[in-house]
């Protein structure tokens, strides 16, 4: 690997200083002028037309600027997860409606002088609710003679791919697997709950500030709401404690907007940890059932997944999660023969959403513990029944003949099972524990091609001293990311990181971007990144190519010079920008765009080792190792992080975590004293690394890793625990027993 001067280094993340100093300001620490606050009045039903609403008395409480309901906001239907000014997805969900689809649906809203005052006027709204039938079961939700919570069906629509002849490949097995496994809905656990700020200017601008990951998406969704050109709509986003897909689609944005607009006054709502559980969104229930045919020597020849996703109230990323789903598993196995069919399903509970691996923690958690189950009956070790399929570094798409870049499954399985060499004997302390060990394989994308268009501008400015500027659409949530484009801007500028700041992720500023998800950071982003930097120095090297009448070819950057290679000639870098103002009277800004044409796997193997207490079934996950071919490591700090958050959030997804609900659609898990998150003194030891073997299509040779990193912890830990305990687990989290 080349030897860099930035990348591939340990570098903290940008903004870490104002953070832990209490100088970053998260969009709740903010406050405008004459600044109203908002709180909402949540549905207590399930599903239910409102009858009538009487908002007088909140109107007539001292304080009450504005009640917002169905009655006076507009009815526009949007998709909450819209990308593209011209996308058009199903849009079934407005600010308010005159029928609430789950405990928790949005009923009302109060704009007022203290945040007091908007509570107490909440409580004196008076509903009356016609109550209908109502399913917290998607199974139930999709029978033919269920009441429709949308349209004429609770099914959504349907995602269905194939390669090959699945049904010739089952005739051709001479086994034949079949299991159905579960998977809960999950809560994203964000430090920061969902908020934002609204305000209209005199001439009528919209400018919203809030914790999102998606800005120009969010600037879509209210042009259509509001009616208003994209030019009278700013969005920005000044950072944010965590996001893991909670942010991505609009919640609480119309709200604020709405009320703004009917106040004429900056309005905040901020929403507490119970009303973040319930109210935005959650990751999606899935039922999976896999049917896998196998030879006698463990090759896999056919595979069928059937899955059900319980996709919530509205539709929001219902399509585009289970399309996710079915696409990622065509990249890891050499199976000549596979299908996918796929339903998400209305129900009235929380609307399902982005989650960290965007389904690709459900279907893979059904297949690799199946595999795991087959292995065991072939007598086979896991470990070569994996390799035996995994694919190649020259494989492709099965359905389409089509590279999927530099995949390395293999070497990643090799160098787990290299550093599980390295672990300690582990006692079972005289009979008191049983102890064992699992493994899994996952994969992910690295961006939204074949989806739709993805695509990132980045732009430097370079200013009078040299130094400069970088404008990108990024996010911050904590991920590393624009700290990854500025060790690329450093790299390519022979800059120190210090000399380079950064505006990010706000509509009028910054060049469009289609948002932060699908692990598109590093291998989109940062590409364009590198294209801006290449930009920035090809411009700023043909000024100084006229100062020193040396060819532009001869001359390279140093961090405080501009050098020949082939003469002794040299100028400060200062001199190039003061030469390009003073006599060419020329700026150097410079932005570049990439846009995605593909989308290579990333992938990983996980083994678990797990101590279970005999005489209670409780689960301690001891040791663990985490291998992820990630292409080329940008950030080694970052991408070590990015490691560590997947495996604390995996393991509380195999474990403890689930978002559970009544038959009548109210919540049993609200709030972190019910709902079971992993504290830091229960993770495991953890070892890591890194496989870097260069993915020709990204920049620097990087892929993804931020979502990958999770896909295979469920199964490695459900599979060390049928391993320990010689049963089968389907469905997740596994509590002890």
């Amino acid at each position: 690997m080349k030897d860099y001067t930035v990348i591939g280094k340990k570098i903290p993340i940008q903004d870490a200083v104002l953070k832990v100093t209490g100088q970053f300001k998260f969009t709740d620490d903010l406050k405008l002028p004459g600044m109203l606050y908002a709180q909402v009045l949540f549905s207590p039903v399930p599903h239910a037309r409102i009858k009538s609403i009487d908002t007088s008395a909140a109107e007539a409480l001292p304080g009450v600027r504005a009640v917002a309901t169905y009655k006076n906001s507009p009815r526009v239907r949007y998709n909450s997860t819209t990308r593209l000014y011209t996308q058009k997805w199903i849009e079934n969900e407005c600010i308010f409606d005159d029928t609430v689809r789950f405990v928790g649906d949005r009923v009302a809203a109060v704009a007022a002088d203290s945040l007091e005052i908007a509570k107490k006027a909440v409580r004196l709204i008076k509903v009356e609710y016609e109550e209908l039938p109502h399913y917290v079961d998607p199974l139930e939700a999709m029978a033919d003679d269920a009441y429709p919570i949308h349209g004429n069906s609770n099914i959504a629509g349907k995602i269905y791919q194939n390669a090959g002849d699945v049904e010739k490949g089952f005739t051709e097995a001479d086994y034949v697997f079949e299991d159905t496994y579960t998977t809960p809905a999950v809560h994203h656990g964000a430090i920061e709950t969902h908020t934002a700020i609204a305000h209209f200017n005199a001439r009528g601008k919209l400018t919203v500030i809030s914790a999102n990951q998606n800005t120009f998406g969010t600037r879509v969704i209210l042009s259509r709401i509001f009616g208003l050109p994209l030019s009278r709509i700013r969005v920005i986003n000044p950072g944010m404690g965590g996001a893991f897909g909670g942010k991505l689609e609009v919640t609480v944005e119309p709200i604020v907007a709405e009320l703004a607009r009917q106040t004429g006054r900056p309005v905040k709502l901020t929403y507490n940890r119970k009303e973040s559980m319930l109210s935005t969104r959650t990751r999606h229930a899935a039922v999976i059932t896999v049917k896998t045919g196998v030879k006698k020597d463990g090759t896999i020849v056919a595979q069928d997944f059937k899955v059900i996703t319980n996709t919530g109230a509205y539709a929001g990323s219902a399509m585009n999660v289970v399309g996710a789903m079915s696409n990622k598993i065509y990249k890891t196995y050499k199976i000549p023969n596979m299908r996918f069919t796929g339903y998400p399903v209305y129900t009235n509970t929380p609307c399902a959403g982005a989650m960290r691996g965007y389904g690709s923690p459900q279907v893979f958690f059904a297949q690799q513990c199946q595999l795991q189950k087959i292995a065991k009956a072939l007598n086979m070790d896991f470990a070569e029944l994996q390799f035996k399929n995994m694919v190649d570094p020259d494989g492709v798409d099965q359905r389409t003949g089509k590279p999927i870049g530099n995949p390395r499954p293999k070497d990643c399985l090799m160098r787990a099972l290299e550093l599980q060499k390295n672990w300690e004997p582990l006692s079972d302390e005289g009979g008191k524990y049983s102890i064992g060990v699992g493994m899994a394989l996952g994969c992910h994308g690295s961006s939204t091609f074949d989806a739709h268009l993805d695509q990132a501008c980045i732009m430097i400015k370079m200013n009078e001293d040299s130094s400069c500027i970088m404008f990108t659409g990024t996010h911050e949530m904590g991920q590393s990311a624009i700290t990854a484009q500025m060790q690329v801007v450093s790299e390519i500028l022979k800059l120190p990181l210090e000399m380079i700041d950064v505006v990010y992720s706000d509509t009028d500023l910054c060049g469009w971007t289609v948002g932060d998800f699908s692990s598109r950071g590093i291998y989109v982003t940062l590409y364009a990144a590198k294209k801006a930097a290449e930009a920035a120095k090809a411009a700023f090297l043909k000024v100084a190519a006229i100062m020193l009448e040396e060819d532009e070819s001869n001359l390279e950057l140093s961090e405080s010079h501009v050098y020949s290679k082939v003469t002794d000639k040299r100028v400060e870098r200062y001199r190039v920008m003061d030469y390009a103002q003073q006599v060419l009277n020329e700026d150097i800004i410079c932005s570049a765009n990439h846009h995605a044409t593909m989308t290579p796997g990333s992938y990983g193997v996980h083994i678990a080792r797990v101590r279970i207490e005999n005489s209670t079934g409780k689960v301690e996950v001891t040791d663990y190792i985490a291998v992820q071919d990630v292409g080329t490591v940008i950030n080694r700090l970052g991408a070590e992080g990015q490691i560590e958050g997947s495996v604390h959030m995996g393991i509380g997804y195999a474990l403890c975590e689930k978002l559970e609900f009544d038959a009548m659609g109210k919540a049993k898990t609200n709030s972190f004293r019910n709902y079971k998150m992993l504290r830091a003194s229960e993770m495991p030891k953890l070892q890591m690394d890194f496989i870097e073997e260069y993915e020709p299509t990204g920049p620097f040779g990087a892929k993804s890793i931020a979502e990958c990193a999770i896909v295979a912890c469920a199964p490695a830990i459900i599979n060390a625990i049928c391993n320990t305990l010689d049963i089968e687990i389907k469905d997740i989290p596994y509590k002890g027993k």
